[in-house]
């Protein structure tokens, strides 16, 4: 299966975060889609959602993203060649890449913020990680 087993109670964001931050999930596999947005909405953000890596980045483009969540391995495009199109349009917005790959690949340095592992960590850590980006990112600004 995918990193998500339960839905507990969300890391909480400022309720001003929440209400701002949307963040763009991008994986060619239906359910493991539909399972991150549940989390995610769960926990007060905004998703949009993208079943490929050339659909993602079209989504990117058409609005304002606080943050990208994606899958590693895809069809049309894997996870590194979507995250190096989002740098090249925006490149404050924070990118968590979800792989089987246990270790952050070298080819991620400087694309990828996070590098998570599917199947080990809970959907708490992907909140508390996400939460953590975007407070950084807003703290910079």
């Amino acid at each position: 299966m995918d990193w998500v087993r339960t839905v507990g109670t969300p890391v909480l964001a400022t309720v001003m975060e929440k209400e701002t931050a949307t963040v763009l999930c991008i994986d060619d596999e239906q359910t493991a889609l539909q399972l991150r947005q549940t989390v995610l909405e769960s926990a007060g953000y905004k998703v949009l959602t993208a079943k490929s890596g050339a659909l993602g980045i079209q989504a990117f483009k058409s609005g304002p993203v606080s943050a990208v969540v994606l899958d590693y391995w895809m069809a049309d495009m894997n996870g590194m060649q979507v995250a190096r199109e989002l740098r090249k349009l925006n490149p404050a917005v924070p990118i968590i890449i979800l792989s089987a790959y246990g270790e952050l690949l070298d080819e991620s340095l400087g694309i990828a913020d996070i590098w998570i592992r599917k199947g080990e960590e809970d959907p708490q850590y992907l909140l508390a990680r996400l939460d953590e980006l975007l407070k950084s990112r807003m703290s910079r600004a």
